[in-house]
């Protein structure tokens, strides 16, 4: 590991303004942040701890939004009383990420910004082309083992698949990130556009300032988050992350469709929102042909590699799956 220096703030500007400098970077829980740095990929000059800073750790349920604190732990989210039984897909996704000694640990906020799991970003000693590590250099996975990466969202600069399972949940369900500058000037992304498509800059992963850090998540109250689930299908059950997975949310009136939300994990450089999936279903009947074919049209624009095709077949069964199971309670 890197040397580095430690250095404290006393708030979010004073933070954020520091974060600007040159090789610094904030420390939360550190779930991911220290694995990367042992593995040499981060190489900081210093940390800036921001768990003690006030005002970031409140967890909020009303009657039109919820609003967790970016330093709030997932564990302390998926034990809140009003968690799993008003927003159950965000709870499914919390209790079956990581281990409980990582949740235990990590933030909401750093949760939302760790980085992908891809085994050539992650070993630089062997693999120097790596273009979200080191760019220009290109992209080892395209013609390598990628069986775990992406087949919607890459490009020709990158195929890395996004690793979380939070993010899939919220995705799904229109939350907002929060971001706060070193003037305190605050700024609202929806996380769809929070996270970034690799296109040519696949080292851009979000859309924050180099002077920015994640405040808080505001999530709408929908009729479609309390009746919602979040299925994860993995090589093992458990301390393993998604081959594919799906949030989804579903309202049903008279045996008819009303509202639909799915997004995708496992399958996308970034938690995929299957918009076509949805529209396809919106208005139709309940019925369990019709949502196996409608989940189809995720793959429509599928890019498939080596040893990636099994997720073509995947992805639209654990929409069509996880549909099912939440129209056995809507």
């Amino acid at each position: 590991m890197n040397p580095f220096s430690w250095q404290t703030a006393a708030s979010v500007t004073e933070a954020a303004a520091n974060k600007k400098q040159p090789g610094t970077q904030l420390l939360a829980g550190g779930t991911t942040q220290l694995d990367l740095m042992k593995c040499d990929v981060f190489k900081p000059t210093t940390l800036i701890p921001v768990t003690q800073l006030t005002g970031m750790d409140n967890i909020t349920f009303n009657d039109e939004i919820i609003t967790l604190g970016a330093m709030v732990y997932m564990s302390e989210l998926a034990s809140h009383e009003a968690c799993q039984r008003q927003a159950p897909a965000i709870y499914d996704s919390l209790w079956q990420a990581a281990s409980p000694q990582i949740r235990n640990m990590a933030t909401l906020g750093g949760n939302l910004c760790q980085r992908t799991r891809c085994g050539y970003y992650r070993d630089p000693h062997t693999f120097s082309d790596c273009n979200k590590r080191n760019p220009g250099s290109g992209c080892a996975a395209l013609k390598g083992v990628n069986r775990n990466h992406a087949i919607l969202g890459g490009s020709e600069s990158c195929v890395a698949v996004y690793p979380g399972d939070l993010a899939v949940a919220l995705t799904a369900f229109d939350a907002v990130v929060i971001l706060e500058n070193a003037q305190g000037i605050k700024r609202r992304v929806p996380i769809d556009q929070f996270y970034l498509l690799p296109g040519d800059s696949p080292e851009k992963e979000f859309d924050m300032g180099d002077d920015e850090m994640i405040t808080a998540i505001e999530i709408p109250q929908t009729p479609a988050l309390k009746n919602s689930t979040y299925l994860k299908v993995r090589d093992r059950s458990s301390y393993e992350f998604a081959t594919a997975s799906a949030a989804v949310g579903l309202v049903v009136e008279n045996g008819v469709m009303v509202d639909v939300r799915i997004a995708m994990g496992g399958v996308g450089t970034k938690p995929w929102r299957a918009r076509t999936v949805e529209q396809a279903l919106k208005g139709q009947r309940f019925d369990e042909a019709l949502i196996n074919q409608a989940a189809e049209q995720v793959i429509a624009e599928a890019q498939p590699l080596a040893h990636n095709a099994h997720k073509i077949k995947l992805a639209p069964r654990v929409i069509a799956r996880a549909l099912m199971a939440a129209g056995e309670t809507a």
